[in-house]
């Protein structure tokens, strides 16, 4: 692809809350780990919007769009329970949902959706989900033991910025890069 590059749009979580909820889950799930591919605690996030690939200048456009937009303000967020995607008996992702700011986050996400088809890129075919993505299980699995096992993790922090990062594959998993990183208002 030469210069192109993969990028996705994001709500960050502070690391005080990325460690408490690792711990919570190692404590809860008794030292075993999730099943499936577990996504490295330092990669956790809330995915606004996954842009995929784009050149510079595509970067640039995006960027410059969203700078010139008002994003709204600053929102609480509290952690909630597991869930899976598509449902627990048969799930390929496990995540951890949003007790509170879910609706906050599908505004900030309806708003950069927007933005990003402003400035060329392709629609999203699917509707917004917050959600924290935990695990990754190829093939399918049923999760429901594990959902049992893990009691919501009511963690709170303020959600501040979006940023756009830079998502690097590579042969031991993905690793973001934070590119740009936009406020939210006070």
């Amino acid at each position: 692809m030469g210069d192109a590059i993969r990028l996705f749009l994001a709500v960050p979580i502070p690391d005080e809350v990325r460690h408490g909820l690792a711990h919570h889950l190692t404590e809860s799930l008794a030292g075993k780990s999730l099943p499936g591919k577990p996504v490295a605690p330092a990669l956790w996030h809330f995915t606004l919007r996954f842009i995929g690939w784009s050149d510079q200048l595509g970067r640039d456009k995006l960027t410059a769009a969203i700078d010139q937009t008002t994003l709204g303000p600053r929102f609480r967020v509290m952690l909630g329970g597991l869930g899976a995607f598509p449902r627990p008996a048969r799930a390929s992702v496990v995540w951890v949902g949003m007790e509170r700011g879910g609706d906050e986050m599908a505004e900030l996400a309806a708003l950069l959706e927007t933005i990003v088809a402003e400035v060329g890129f392709e629609a999203q075919e699917r509707p917004f989900a917050a959600h924290l993505t935990l695990s990754r299980l190829r093939p399918e699995q049923d999760v429901r033991p594990v959902l049992a096992a893990v009691p919501p993790f009511p963690a709170r922090f303020t959600a501040d910025a979006v940023v756009l990062y830079e998502s690097h594959l590579g042969r031991r998993g993905a690793e973001y890069e934070e590119l740009e990183r936009f406020e939210l208002g006070g």
